[in-house]
């Protein structure tokens, strides 16, 4: 397919956790594409060593740091970024974390944590988004990652599913909204993955745990990467407020009951911070 097809060559789009896993794989799917990337990410090594690989690419890209669950940081940088290195065009949100545990064990902060690391951030940060879009009237794409567990339901991941099924009905809440302006909002649905914090394991193991996978694979990175750069780009121009799963067909299954990989508990919250 010819890359004018995508129209993102020039156009400027910050990665929020574009420093790893599904961000890394989306901010160089961009890149291949034409477009200018700032890669934000709360570990400085991280954003610094993509937005280096993506300069050799001949686009423009600068690394960001900032803490997502940091109002302040949060607004300050897409308004540095929007100024500096813009005006942006679009943006893509990777940030999001669960714990894992039976409802009844867990405390509010839990909840709270959730829903700030899988929801939150991306509402505030889409509103100063659209701000600057709607103050200059120009078009722009806001493209995020959620969860199967958002469409089904996901026990023992009850803070995180209800997290990410506000996150499903904010795209389209938000689209509704902002569609006059020209702005899209769309969400992909992740099943299981294989990412740098949930490696492949042996083949026994994986057969195993994709047992209710239709396709009994586990998908990569990239294939998230090219349902959000689908999103981003040109050939999503008439598709706003839709949520994509991508899955190997997981969803359409049933709901997972995720005591049946064993006893859990709930992490330590200080140990979670993406």
């Amino acid at each position: 397919m010819e890359r004018s097809y995508f129209g993102l060559e020039g156009k400027n789009i910050i990665v929020l956790g574009g420093g790893l896993g599904m961000g890394e794989a989306t901010s160089n799917m961009l890149a291949d594409l034409g477009a200018n990337v700032a890669v934000l990410d709360i570990i400085p090594e991280r954003a610094e060593r993509v937005s280096a690989d993506l300069v050799k690419k001949q686009v423009r890209s600068i690394p960001v740091v900032a803490d997502v669950l940091d109002d302040e940081q949060l607004v300050a940088a897409i308004d540095k970024t929007d100024r500096e290195f813009g005006p942006l065009d679009g943006m893509v949100t990777i940030v999001g974390q669960a714990f894992m545990g039976p409802a009844v064990d867990a405390p509010m902060e839990v909840w709270d944590t959730d829903h700030r690391r899988n929801l939150r951030y991306i509402f505030l940060a889409s509103r100063e988004l659209a701000k600057r879009l709607i103050a200059r009237d120009a078009p722009g794409s806001i493209a995020c990652v959620a969860s199967v567990d958002g469409i089904i339901s996901s026990t023992h991941h009850t803070a995180y599913g209800a997290a990410k099924a506000g996150l499903v009905h904010m795209a389209k809440s938000l689209s509704g909204e902002w569609a006059g302006h020209r702005i899209r909002f769309n969400v992909v649905a992740p099943g299981s993955i294989a990412t740098p914090r949930i490696p492949t394991q042996d083949p026994e193991k994986e057969r195993a745990g994709m047992g209710l996978v239709p396709m009994k694979w586990r998908g990569s990175v990239q294939d998230i990467a090219k349902a959000l750069v689908f999103f981003t780009s040109d050939l999503a121009t008439y598709i706003t407020g839709q949520t994509l799963a991508v899955d190997g067909g997981y969803s359409v299954t049933g709901p997972i009951d995720y005591a049946r990989f064993g006893s859990m508990k709930f992490a330590q919250l200080d140990a979670v911070k993406k």
